[in-house]
């Protein structure tokens, strides 16, 4: 695969933002641009899921299966870098050549998630981020992935199609303008803000009445 550069390394969002952006773009910048961040019982529970999924050894085999965690990635093309909870490379003819290991290896990336399946891309979007990150460094082609949710525990497939590619290009390049701005969006209410860690910081309820405060004092004062 052909490597477009299109952002130095000084301009890398982090990859794990683009699950963050995709849930709330004003929680991602909260976070990533403003550096708010508070903890909840989901976001510790899924740090702990976290944890437990890296504290195994960094890399392992079993039959026609190396398992790498940790795995650090980048893509220049998009703009971001950060770390895969696991990569799995299977055997396979159509994969890549991996030191001190005989025969082709093909990249499956693997994340980990407290909860269960979500009906948005949010968790999507990610994994296809790594597997963007994984082509360009391996020079492959990446087809599948698979999300591992804590609640049901057991792993939902996800096929990296064109149009969730052609999606997460839309969102990373949303991202990169907004942070180079430095423009935190408005809030937009919605279901999501109950399981939000910073809804209390965030306050979108008291937000949307400023703004309707605001509205309605121009429109008797300045009619």
């Amino acid at each position: 695969m052909v490597d477009v550069q299109k952002y130095s390394e000084d301009d890398y969002l982090l990859l794990s933002g683009i699950q963050h952006y995709a849930f709330c773009s004003r929680q991602w910048a909260l976070i990533h641009i403003e550096n708010v961040w508070v903890e909840n019982f989901f976001t510790a529970s899924g740090r702990i899921l976290h944890h437990k999924t890296h504290s195994g050894d960094s890399a392992e085999k079993r039959g026609d299966i190396i398992t790498f965690r940790s795995l650090k990635v980048s893509s220049s093309s998009l703009g971001i870098s950060g770390e895969c909870d696991v990569v799995e490379f299977h055997k396979s003819d159509m994969g890549v050549s991996l030191r001190s290991y005989d025969g082709f290896w093909l990249p499956y990336p693997v994340e980990y998630k407290r909860g269960k399946t979500k009906i948005n891309d949010c968790d999507r979007l990610q994994l296809c981020a790594q597997a963007v990150c994984l082509e360009e460094m391996l020079c492959c082609k990446i087809e599948k992935g698979a999300l591992f949710y804590g609640e049901p525990r057991r792993r939902e497939i996800v096929e990296f199609s064109v149009k969730l590619r052609d999606n997460l290009n839309s969102v990373i390049n949303e991202m990169h303008a907004l942070f180079s701005r430095k423009h935190t969006p408005k809030a937009q209410k919605g279901k999501h803000c109950s399981a939000c860690s910073l809804k209390d910081y965030c306050l979108p309820k008291l937000e949307r009445n400023y703004d309707d405060s605001v509205r309605k004092y121009l429109e008797d004062n300045l009619v």
